[in-house]
């Protein structure tokens, strides 16, 4: 079994993840960000800014075949939607249906050594333009978020 409860206490005890968060949010103009621990059964929060009342808090769960970091985690790459119902690949999509968003976006955090620890999204219920532009960033701020993991593990 997995211990989730220690990639919770790890994520919490990184000092810029609220920044990061943060800064998810102002980039996107979206209402929630999180930093979620992937695996292939589970999609667990460890850090989360919800000004949505989306309702999740740091160790909520969900189903991870109702997300879709669980296809991010079998590519390993990236998705951002700028307008779900505009968007022919994620329109008849099941999980925005389920949350009710329009707009996402979500970046894996990949450790040193090649594994996928979870991601780093967003989501609102109001279309965003432009999140292409924003992925760069994104993706620095999740390898910023897996090098304090790694250097988490290195001292421990």
């Amino acid at each position: 079994m997995h211990d989730f409860e220690a990639d919770i206490a790890a994520v919490q005890r990184i000092p810029e993840v609220e920044a990061i968060l943060e800064e998810v949010c102002t980039l996107t103009g979206m209402g929630f960000a999180a930093v979620a621990r992937v695996t292939a059964d589970r999609w667990v929060a460890c850090q989360v800014i919800d000004r949505l009342e989306f309702g999740l808090n740091p160790g909520a769960a969900l189903q991870i075949k109702t997300t879709i970091c669980d296809e991010i985690r079998a590519s390993g790459r990236g998705v951002f939607i700028d307008h779900v119902a505009a968007d022919a690949r994620w329109r008849t999509h099941h999980t925005p249906a389920i949350y009710g968003f329009e707009s996402y976006i979500s970046i894996p955090i990949v450790r040193e050594d090649g594994s996928f620890f979870g991601t780093l999204c967003a989501i609102d219920p109001q279309p965003r333009a432009g999140l292409a532009d924003v992925v760069p960033r994104m993706e620095a701020l999740a390898r910023k978020i897996a090098d304090a993991l790694d250097r988490m593990r290195a001292a421990a």
